[in-house]
């Protein structure tokens, strides 16, 4: 039981992580929650949440949401909060949502790095950016530290020491992903960030090299049904290498995983909301470290919450649906062609 002392810090540092408590406590009957592990900030533990929704058959498709990797990116976190709000309400009506999840498996870790997010920095508390931390190097040109560097916790994109464990967070998810995710027949996961481009962007692995990923057909499938069914939808689909590489990519190496322990079909991908568009219409944000990751009016953070509701939504049943999507062997080929001259030319 936390103290009234403690709540008021809580509210005002990270009330993001006393939201997701709240419809822990108000929807027991529909949640299974996992204390992943706690860790140390300032005074106080923050516990690192998992929840899980829906089937627990093995052979049930699985999706996979998470938020809040860099502290400052709130905004992935509290979109991820308010869907499964409106989720979580909608299971006491909605009859067709209940039969939904009968048939699929559900997770979320909504705030990966909940110390970086009550510090209101990047990193973690040890300094580390979680998405640079993984044990794999790109194969080419970074940019200048944003690709991830060794040289110190002094600046940010740090990716740690060198030959030691990922971080204490990464860990965790490795734990969830190896229990709940990569032991399934299919497996989708979207990951939620703000701080690049002009347009929200949904970008696919990899980040290490400008090479196609092996199940780059399937990509291309998605990115077809998802804009046949919402054909004036504005979201950029694309490999990240198509904007840069980076060391340590966190997807890139679960994807490797996934390929060594042969699970048939494993996307993930990354939602980079573009916050440029947020600093555009309200200039001064740039000289606010939360404003450039966060939309700081209040309308146009109400419009984001809402924005992305409909791809969740989408991506719930296209993972439910996956059998009806994903490509035959001659359409592989054909979509491989497709993906060649859109990214890799």
């Amino acid at each position: 039981m936390r103290s009234a002392e403690l709540r008021r810090d809580f509210k005002q540092k990270i009330p993001e992580l006393l939201q997701l408590e709240r419809l822990i406590r108000q929807y027991p009957q529909h949640l299974h929650v996992h204390t992943e592990l706690t860790l140390p900030a300032q005074q106080h533990e923050l516990p690192l949440y998992s929840i899980t929704l829906g089937s627990t058959d093995i052979t049930a498709p699985t999706l996979l949401l998470t938020g809040g990797m860099h502290g400052l990116e709130r905004i992935g976190s509290q979109v991820l909060i308010a869907w499964l709000q409106t989720l979580l309400e909608r299971l006491n009506w909605d009859s067709h949502l209940q039969q939904q999840l009968t048939q699929l498996q559900l997770v979320l870790m909504p705030i990966v790095n909940p110390v970086g997010m009550y510090l209101n920095q990047r990193s973690n508390g040890n300094g580390v950016d979680l998405n640079r931390n993984a044990p794999i190097n790109a194969e080419g040109d970074v940019p200048l530290l944003g690709g991830g560097h060794r040289l110190g916790p002094f600046l940010p994109w740090y990716r740690g020491r060198k030959n030691e464990r990922m971080e204490a967070e990464n860990l965790a998810l490795e734990k969830l992903m190896q229990r709940q995710i990569l032991n399934r027949p299919f497996a989708l996961v979207v990951d939620l960030h703000s701080g690049f481009g002009m347009r929200d962007q949904l970008w696919f692995p990899y980040a290490y090299r400008k090479k196609p990923i092996h199940n780059i057909a399937e990509y291309v499938a998605l990115k077809m049904l998802w804009e046949r069914t919402y054909p004036n939808h504005t979201y950029v689909f694309e490999p990240q290498s198509v904007h840069y590489l980076s060391h340590g990519d966190l997807w890139d190496y679960f994807y490797l995983q996934s390929r060594a322990q042969q699970q048939p079909h494993f996307l993930p991908l990354t939602l980079e909301m573009g916050s440029w568009a947020w600093i555009k219409k309200r200039p001064r944000q740039i000289f606010n470290m939360a404003g450039l990751f966060n939309p700081q009016m209040q309308h146009r953070h109400a419009r984001v919450l809402r924005s992305h509701l409909l791809l969740l939504d989408f991506m719930l049943a296209a993972t439910l649906n996956y059998r009806n999507w994903l490509p035959d062997e001659k359409q592989r080929g054909i979509l491989s062609q497709t993906a060649n001259s859109l990214w890799f030319r």
